[in-house]
């Protein structure tokens, strides 16, 4: 994988979620019910703890999406891939901040982070 680095992309998502659509972009905390929202790295968070994320989303979720030829697999950085993973495996727990093992390096996102063909996943 390549080596991470706050790409213009990844940058650009996080500008975009914090600033337009009304959307809110904050550290992780409960949500309020039925409220939509999706986890996502904090961009401060180092590669090997990136690393980590990946490894254990992966061992309990598909990950598909960032291996080569999926559709989240670009930006090819260890922060979109981790971002990614990290929410499919939030989603999959019932969407429950208690049931993430990654608090430490999440943000929860009440705006869709999805772009071009990499839709992240939200479980009704």
């Amino acid at each position: 994988m390549a080596k991470s680095f706050l790409s213009l992309p990844i940058l650009s998502l996080f500008i975009a979620l914090f600033f337009n659509s009304g959307g809110t972009l904050s550290l992780a905390h409960e949500q309020a019910h039925e409220q939509k929202a999706w986890y996502l790295v904090k961009p401060s968070t180092s590669d090997e703890a990136l690393y980590n994320i990946i490894n254990n989303a992966c061992d309990h979720v598909d990950c598909g999406a960032v291996k080569k030829g999926g559709s989240c697999f670009y930006p090819y950085t260890l922060l979109n891939h981790a971002s990614v993973v990290m929410n499919i495996y939030y989603q999959n727990q019932g969407r429950k901040y208690g049931k993430c093992n990654f608090t430490d390096h999440a943000l929860i996102s009440l705006t869709d982070p999805s772009y071009g063909d990499c839709k992240y996943e939200y479980v009704h």
